[in-house]
């Protein structure tokens, strides 16, 4: 049987098609060296799931289709789900003022509102990384992005991809409802749609679980990855789901779940303006990426934690919704691979990452770009080359080339194999002219000095 990105007629899948998925799915686990995986689909009428290999390398666990994995930030999706029911319920007001409603942060960036929180446009850098983090009080990691001196942008101007913007959404949370984090999305969100709360750390799960693996290159052995997410960057990353639950959570994000009001998965959903994630989504929502793919809208999110790799995709029209986990970090590319033969064996075409727009042309030279950009704690330095050519490092590892275009976008140069993978784009002062900021893989960084 096919299946097209129309609403499906028939209520359930073919024996046949329902096998060969799983086939291919073992299959690519197997090339892509990544112990365990989850594909669910849910077509509109009928739930189509998959699961493949061990939850661990080291005890061999086998996955099961209740087996709940790091998602990374996929949780945000989770968080931000928890805060707009805060919003249907007259709480807070999305677009007021944060520190109106955290108090310890008054006196500094008075114009980021909640809405600039869960869109990635309040300019607030990423955050430091978890190592750094760890042990860290939310006050104390709050001081060291809240200032006007580290913003990358006047707030709702920009993009900028942003873990802290999270850890400010969760204070918001356990604020306003005198909970956790984690017991507020546990009422708010995952218990209403049936999903068994898992979380990093937990000492006694309550459901089958699965950790992340690295691949040794040294040995060519798959040995388990230690999950170093900081606690108080939870918000941000530390929700475990199977693929089944995210499905759940999917339909209830396109208005197919009694359990989340309509109206406030239609506010979710709404592009929110200056949310250009370049090479991360075509647009953003509240919480929500959003996809286009053949003409459709979909909306979703991708995570990674320690040796996972996560995905959600849902379309509104269709009711088509699909997730996929993974507990290693070549997960990614089995991903890619499941969703070329989900639309082989299925048709239906989900995205991947976002819509490749128009040829940009030409590389063309683009001296001014040269100098030092800062996101927080990362510093990207862009240089020339003795031919005039500009080269990237991040926080001083070995360059790598860039190709430019005209539109001011640019592309990595894969070192091992000489392939352009997308980059992200340098942008200009609208006064000045002058290049000051630089966006990569959805971080934007402020310019602070010249090449």
């Amino acid at each position: 049987m096919t299946y097209s990105t129309a609403a499906p007629t028939t209520d359930r899948p073919s024996a046949a098609s329902h096998h060969e998925l799983r086939g291919h799915l073992e299959s690519l686990a197997r090339i892509h060296r990544v112990p365990g995986a989850q594909l669910a689909v849910h077509t509109g009428t009928h739930l189509v799931s998959v699961h493949t290999g061990t939850a661990d390398a080291l005890t061999n666990t086998a996955f099961t289709a209740r087996t709940a994995v790091p998602l990374g930030s996929v949780t945000k999706v989770a968080t931000a789900t928890a805060v707009l029911l805060l919003a249907d319920d007259g709480d807070i007001d999305l677009d007021e003022p944060v520190s109106d409603l955290l108090p310890d942060l008054a006196g500094e960036l008075p114009e980021v509102t909640v809405r600039h929180l869960l869109s990635h446009t309040a300019g607030l850098p990423t955050g430091p990384d978890s190592d750094s983090a760890a042990g860290a009080t939310a006050s104390r990691y709050l001081s060291t992005v809240w200032t006007a001196r580290n913003t990358l942008f006047a707030p709702g101007t920009g993009f900028s991809y942003s873990n802290a913007g999270y850890v400010v959404a969760g204070r918001i949370l356990s604020e306003v409802t005198g909970m956790t984090w984690q017991e507020a999305v546990t009422a708010l969100v995952l218990e209403p749609l049936g999903i068994v709360p898992a979380f990093l750390g937990d000492t006694a799960p309550s459901r089958p679980l699965a950790g992340g693996h690295a691949l040794n290159t040294a040995t060519g052995l798959v040995r388990p990855a230690h999950q170093n997410l900081a606690p108080v960057e939870a918000p941000a990353g530390a929700l475990l789901a199977s693929a089944e639950d995210l499905v759940t959570l999917g339909r209830s994000l396109i208005g197919r779940s009694p359990a989340l009001p309509a109206a406030v998965a239609d506010r979710m959903r709404h592009p929110e303006p200056a949310a250009d994630a370049g090479e991360l989504a075509d647009s953003w929502g509240l919480g929500l990426a959003l996809f286009q793919q053949d003409g459709r809208m979909w909306w979703g999110h991708d995570g990674n934690a320690q040796g996972t790799s996560c995905h959600l995709r849902a379309d509104a029209d269709t009711g088509v919704v699909v997730a996929f986990t993974g507990n290693a970090g070549a997960a990614t590319a089995l991903w890619r691979d499941i969703a070329a033969d989900l639309a082989r064996l299925t048709g239906i075409r989900v995205p991947t990452g976002p819509s490749a727009g128009p040829r940009r042309g030409p590389a063309l030279p683009l001296k001014d770009c040269a100098g030092t950009y800062r996101n927080g704690g990362i510093e990207y330095t862009v240089k020339l080359d003795g031919d005039g050519r500009p080269t990237l490092s991040v926080d001083g590892d070995c360059p790598i080339p860039l190709v430019c275009y005209a539109d001011l976008s640019c592309d990595l140069v894969d070192p091992s194999t000489g392939r352009l993978e997308p980059g992200g784009r340098f942008h200009r002062d609208p006064v000045t002219g002058a290049i000051d900021r630089l966006q990569i893989s959805g971080r934007t960084a402020r310019r602070t000095g010249t090449g």
